[in-house]
């Protein structure tokens, strides 16, 4: 009988055999299981966090800020300059003819938490009227738009949907007076779904403000990008950073979901090890339980090889099933669960929903392979090296 024929029927033979060992085979699925489910789900917050604000904009929107800073609620740009940068030559005419820029600024709220005591911070967005043809995706899903000069609001839904008092028709006091709720829009799920807007001029009014925060422009096209950029870095009378919008919201999340997947990598490794020495006795266990027939087959003619395999196989399909298990758990209690947290650049809270993508549970998979893999090289090897005689004279 060749080396593969004797792999084959002594793999299957030990697989067909694992319900006899059951008990001891969940202590090896239970501990991949649970290395598994922490790490997708864990790696799913920092998957939905970017996936927020990592679609937040377009390549062919530009966002202007002072120069220096490095989120807008730390810019400041008056209003003389924002009127030079919309007369730059590349940007796009809206419906009136106008430059398709927005003069915004950013101001921090509270809101009350939802099911709980206390507030917590939001973003207030003052926006100009051609903000909503200036991003297309946004749309109104319940009531209507604030008009201009009045302190009137439109909420994001995930601010609605983690945030209470945020219903339309309910009244919120900011500065002294009383700002009513008309509207809730839906933006394709990104970052702006987590703010409140409201009118520029009425934001700053209330909030003392003489300026914007930033600039939203729109570009024929994102190969538009490089030569606006240049031009305003070179204007003398600007002193600015310009940015894609896209790009500019993703690094946003990079500092949070870093350290997401940092504290996640050091937790996984401290449960593998965990799950790793579990994986060790139970199949040390198993070549324990089955030293007689090992030293029978190798009697009969077995090699080495094919024990070493039977051995792997085992620890493998077990691992295997572990990590099948963590990520069904994980996916099941996490996919679209919907948490805030404090916004990256900002002292506010973003909304966004866990992420269980199949990345996330092919990393997972690939470790519990790895644990298994460990798990069962060291008993694999002592298999394959028992000797015939003592193996036989095993009881």
């Amino acid at each position: 009988m060749n080396t593969l024929r004797q792999i084959r029927e002594i793999v299957a033979m030990n697989l067909q055999s694992i319900p006899q060992r059951w008990g001891a085979s969940l202590v090896i699925v239970v501990g991949i299981a649970g290395v598994v489910a922490v790490l997708v789900a864990m790696l799913s917050m920092s998957a939905g966090l970017t996936r927020t604000l990592g679609t937040t904009g377009r390549a062919d929107r530009a966002v202007v800020l002072r120069a220096g800073s490095n989120a807008e609620l730390s810019s400041f740009i008056d209003r003389e300059l924002v009127t030079l940068i919309k007369q730059d030559p590349a940007i796009v005419r809206g419906r009136s003819g106008l430059p398709l820029a927005s003069g915004e600024i950013i101001v921090i709220t509270e809101v009350a938490r939802k099911g709980e005591g206390g507030s917590t911070n939001v973003t207030l967005r003052g926006v100009q009227p051609n903000a909503f043809e200036l991003r297309p995706e946004i749309s109104i899903v319940e009531g209507r738009r604030f008009r201009p000069g009045l302190q009137e609001l439109v909420v994001g839904r995930s601010a609605q949907q983690q945030f209470a008092g945020l219903d339309v028709g309910e009244r919120l006091l900011f500065k002294g007076s009383y700002w009513t709720i008309v509207g809730a829009f839906e933006s394709d799920g990104d970052g702006h779904e987590s703010e409140l807007w409201a009118d520029t001029e009425s934001v700053q009014g209330a909030f003392g403000r003489t300026g914007y925060s930033s600039v939203l422009v729109q570009l024929p096209d994102g190969a538009a990008f490089d030569s606006f950029k240049a031009r305003l870095l070179n204007d003398p009378q600007l002193t600015v950073d310009v940015e894609r919008e896209i790009d500019f919201f993703s690094e946003q999340s990079e500092t949070l979901t870093g350290l997401i997947r940092m504290l996640t990598n050091v937790i996984t490794v401290i449960m593998a090890f965990g799950a790793l020495f579990g994986a060790l006795n139970t199949m040390y266990s198993a070549v324990s339980a089955r030293t007689r027939e090992i030293g029978t087959l190798r009697a009969l003619g077995f090699g080495r090889l094919p024990v070493i395999a039977s051995v792997m196989a085992e620890a493998l399909v077990l691992a295997v099933s572990g990590g099948l298990v963590g990520a069904v758990l994980a996916y099941v209690l996490f996919n679209g669960y919907s948490v805030s947290t404090l916004s990256p650049g900002s002292f506010t809270q973003v909304a966004f929903n866990f992420a269980v993508t199949p990345d996330l549970v092919i990393q997972g998979l690939l470790w519990a392979l790895l644990i298994g893999f460990l798990g069962g090289l060291m008993p694999a090897l002592r298999a394959a090296r028992i000797p015939v005689t003592e193996a036989l004279r095993a009881t």
